[in-house]
């Protein structure tokens, strides 16, 4: 229930989600731009692969970093300030990597750097999408916003090696930065159409940090749905790292295939992601969250173990397999954010995100590294050439979120035993996996 003194928030006017989607992917584009533009960089530098995958890596520590940070600060402040602000600040920082890059450790610096800002544009975003979109719509809302960050990287890939081929890559890092500032530009055109920020009722208690992060912790939904998300991660990240790799090893292309093959098959699977994430936000919106989020576990899962063995396919099947994989690996991407939402009080909303980020994205900053060792073991064990070697690499992918549909089951049920957000649909209880549903 609200407090009698909160007034009602305006409704939001038409157009704002379609102006937030648009900055988000404009401002997703620096996400990927230094692999567009990474063999080129290695050529030009005369990088190790080691030194090229180490600027990727400071990036996702970075990026990592913000996510906390922000959440913390967007409950704090509020995700309307938080977002525009940080948005700011991260496309001063893209621009910056662009500009003044000019070796591996200055590029290590910059683009960590970038990452370490560009945070303000996913945990504030899924907030204000709380805020914005009712609950029946949700979880559509949602897929919309994070379909749209793939729709960026997808473009970003294209559009930073495009520039790098025609004229120079340097262009290229250009052109993504200055989408960003685009980005945070719409941004402010998107909260001018939202619901206004609400300033708490007169006398209402104020969390702390320590205490939102002590109750987020001992929230039993919140962190089941929080160790579902990070079992999520660990097969999606792997998935993204790996599959160009893959496909090229699969089709005998060698390192030269890479600036061709290698952006154009990265780009085509962040293409898929922008389906899988709108029709799976949407579908949880009419199935219920955890239905979803077991359908697409168990199938994606279930790739994970197979998909190595298809190593010997042709090249157009492989590919079709390797899109239905990313396709339901994505598809409840924007499903955990949602169910978070529906369970976790706007308060510290913010706080309950920051933590599942940082427990997410560790584990995807984690399991890329994992499959690599299992390749290197194959490889050894088998031959460089062999089908197993790519077995096991996959099957790690496989392993490593083998805990998913328990965790899932898990939050179902927990979940249905506590009340939800005053806004939350009573059908959130009623989920199949729960346990218990209407007439039971």
């Amino acid at each position: 229930m609200h407090c009698a003194d909160t007034p009602t928030p305006a409704p939001p006017q038409r157009g704002w989600l379609a102006l937030l989607c648009t900055s988000r992917l404009l401002q997703g584009m620096i996400v990927t731009a230094y692999s567009g533009v990474l063999p080129f960089m290695m050529a030009d530098w005369q990088m190790t692969a080691a030194q090229a995958g180490s600027i990727q890596s400071a990036w996702h520590v970075g990026y990592m970093s913000s996510l906390f940070a922000v959440g913390l600060l967007a409950d704090r402040y509020g995700p309307h300030r938080i977002f525009v602000v940080g948005g700011a600040i991260g496309a001063v920082a893209a621009l910056a990597f662009a500009l003044f890059a000019h070796d591996h450790r200055s590029a290590l610096l910059l683009y960590g750097l970038a990452g370490l800002c560009a945070g303000a544009s996913y945990t504030p975003g899924l907030q204000l999408l709380s805020l914005n979109a009712g609950p029946a719509v949700r979880g559509r809302a949602m897929g919309l916003f994070l379909g749209a960050a793939s729709m960026g990287y997808a473009l970003s890939l294209a559009v930073v090696a495009g520039f790098s081929v025609v004229a120079h890559w340097r262009l290229g890092l250009l052109v993504a930065a200055g989408c960003t500032v685009a980005g945070v530009l719409l941004s402010v055109l998107a909260l001018r159409r939202m619901q206004p920020p609400v300033s708490p009722a007169v006398g209402a208690p104020r969390e702390g940090v320590l205490q939102a992060l002590n109750a987020t912790v001992r929230d039993r939904p919140a962190m089941a749905g929080n160790w579902a998300y990070t079992f999520h991660c660990w097969e999606l990240m792997a998935l993204w790292a790996w599959l160009p790799a893959y496909l090229m090893a699969s089709s005998r292309g060698g390192a030269s295939a890479w600036p061709a093959a290698g952006i154009a098959l990265a780009a085509f699977a962040h293409l898929v992601s922008v389906f899988g994430s709108v029709v799976g936000g949407a579908a949880s919106d009419r199935l219920g969250r955890a239905r979803v989020m077991m359908i697409a576990t168990l199938a994606s899962l279930s790739l994970s173990f197979t998909f190595g063995w298809m190593w010997t396919w042709p090249l157009w099947a492989l590919a079709a397999m390797a899109a239905l994989y990313n396709l339901l690996a994505i598809a409840d991407s924007s499903v955990y954010s949602t169910a978070l939402a529906d369970v976790v009080a706007p308060h510290r909303l913010g706080v309950a995100f920051s933590v599942r980020s940082v427990m997410g994205f560790g584990a995807g900053a984690l399991s890329p590294w994992v499959f690599g060792l299992a390749l290197d073991w194959g490889q050894a064990q088998f031959g460089f050439g062999s089908t197993y070697a790519w077995v096991a690499a996959w099957s790690s992918v496989g392993l490593g979120a083998l805990l998913g549909p328990w965790m899932i089951v898990r939050f179902a049920r927990l979940s249905a035993a506590v009340p939800h957000r005053p806004d939350s649909p009573a059908s959130r209880r009623t989920d199949r996996f729960a346990g218990r549903g209407a007439g039971r």
